[in-house]
């Protein structure tokens, strides 16, 4: 069977449980929806709103990816390896999700063709965003987070996309109009 329709049955099937089986839940900003010693249980997919995905260093707060309506995610090796969570997902503003609970996610893959190829993709968008933070240049970093997300600025506030990309509000204020 040709790989692309693979991924596409599992995206498909993905797609549908989210539609048919998730449990719709709204929450206010600042909420966390996953805590760093969790164990990842679930898999969200967010209708409206913002989400900030960290880590907690011994300084500050390190932004590692932001969703935004349309993303899923969660904490991804504790879904999978089932050990506690090192990061943190919480609401950066009021935010429906869809969730869908391990086991739904675990059948689907179980009789569906493709989430290898699938975790591959997902694999590859985290490598581009690690290095999208390897860049020295604060231009070429915002260019390279942009040419995927175009609707970044519309979804999620100013200070958000400062964290994540590793510069002051005012650096990519002034990138932004330059």
């Amino acid at each position: 069977m040709d790989e692309d329709v693979n991924q596409l049955d599992f995206t498909q099937r993905l797609h549908q449980a989210f539609e048919e089986q998730a449990v719709v839940k709204t929450f206010k900003k600042g909420t966390l929806l996953t805590a760093a010693g969790d164990i990842e249980h679930r898999l969200f997919r967010i209708e409206e709103g913002a989400v900030k995905i960290y880590y907690l260093s011994e300084l500050s707060e390190k932004i590692i990816r932001l969703g935004y309506s349309g993303s899923v995610l969660n904490s991804l090796s504790s879904f999978f390896s089932n050990t506690p969570s090192e990061l943190y997902l919480e609401t950066i503003r009021a935010t429906k999700v869809r969730i869908l609970d391990r086991a739904t996610v675990r059948a689907i893959m179980n009789n569906s063709q493709g989430y290898a190829l699938f975790l591959e993709t997902i694999l590859v968008q985290q490598l581009d965003r690690e290095l999208d933070l390897l860049l020295d240049a604060p231009a070429q970093r915002l260019q390279r987070v942009l040419s995927r997300s175009p609707n970044l600025f519309q979804e999620v506030p100013l200070k958000y996309i400062a964290a994540y990309l590793r510069m002051s509000p005012e650096t990519l204020s002034r990138i932004r109009n330059s």
